[in-house]
């Protein structure tokens, strides 16, 4: 069984039990594993988070192939340099996704939980303000480019980060 990369962007859906699955690879050393899955919500966030449930139709994301990999990559080494963790995958969906599709994974192997907590959260921090990606929603209005939200920016900064898409 070949080892599986690191990252992946994809337009497919993924299944989380075979990608925990494969990040144990009876490895002995994993005592614990840690994932986040992200779905697309059917209303908005933070200031508009006025809208009526089922105002987001569709949202559709776009990176930057190469850069957007390398990028996560290099989130993964941070994370690798932070916590004591034997594993890491990121899988983030791109093209249009519907409301309830998933569009995030992270999962994080250590021997122990609490190295996996913090990491995976790292990660996840990370890979919400510093990833390469652009998502549209589409809406009952009409369309509009998604901003990186404050609390992400704060979420960043408490591992002692500054965002960097200001």
């Amino acid at each position: 069984m070949s080892t599986p990369p690191r990252v992946s962007i994809q337009t497919d859906d993924f299944d989380l039990a075979i990608e925990v699955a494969s990040l144990r690879a009876q490895d002995g050393r994993v005592g614990a594993v840690c994932s986040f899955v992200g779905t697309v919500r059917d209303r908005s966030v933070g200031e508009a988070a006025k809208t009526a449930p089922g105002s987001i139709l569709s949202m559709e994301l776009e990176h930057y192939p190469g850069m957007t990999e390398k990028s996560i990559e290099a989130m993964i080494d941070a994370a690798h340099q932070r916590f004591d963790i034997i594993g890491a995958r990121v899988i983030h969906r791109v093209g249009l996704l519907q409301p309830l599709d998933q569009i995030v994974m992270v999962a994080v192997s250590s021997a122990h939980r609490g190295e996996s907590f913090a990491a995976c959260e790292f990660l996840m921090d990370y890979l919400k303000t510093q990833a390469p990606f652009w998502k549209k929603e589409q809406t009952l209005e009409g369309a509009r480019w998604v901003d990186a939200r404050v609390s992400d920016d704060a979420a960043l900064a408490k591992w002692g980060i500054a965002a960097s898409n200001g």
